[in-house]
């Protein structure tokens, strides 16, 4: 039962109080997919400055914990981001990168930085998963936790 186990450590185990497990995490992304990214570029296309783009609620998926599995929210993960791909590329060409919006929190923000944002996101949400992952191994690897740097406590 080890395996089943472990299993339960990755989708349910955090990094503390306050922070998300590897099920949550997804969660936030599907609602960053439907409600942030895609729907941000195009409001900064068609509204430029005019008006600061709606509230992204970041935690909205601690709000309405559904009860699916880890398969069924990376499903529609998987289905969101698919559908948004081809929205991003007949949407953007190398001139609206430049293009500005207003962000309700930040100011001026440009396509570009949001792009970016997005990419990076992505990148900060998987090192997050990763790092809860191994956790969960610190006192099965022994003496070898000194090579492994992502069981460095900073």
């Amino acid at each position: 039962m080890l395996l089943i186990r472990s299993i339960q450590e990755w989708l349910y185990g955090n990094e503390g109080e306050e922070t998300w497990n590897t099920l949550e995490v997804v969660e936030h992304l599907v609602e960053a997919e439907k409600h942030n990214w895609i729907p941000r570029m195009e409001f900064i296309l068609a509204e430029g400055e005019n008006n600061p783009f709606p509230v992204f609620d970041r935690y909205s998926h601690l709000k309405d914990t559904s009860e699916r599995t880890i398969e069924e929210a990376l499903s529609e993960f998987h289905t969101l981001r698919m559908a948004n791909i081809p929205k991003l590329r007949a949407v953007v060409n190398p001139h609206d990168l430049e293009k500005t919006g207003l962000h309700p929190e930040f100011g001026v923000v440009k396509l570009r930085e949001l792009l970016s944002a997005w990419v990076v996101h992505d990148f900060t949400h998987m090192a997050q998963m990763v790092r809860v992952m191994a956790e969960r191994y610190r006192a099965d690897v022994g003496p070898w936790s000194a090579y492994l740097g992502i069981l460095k406590r900073s």
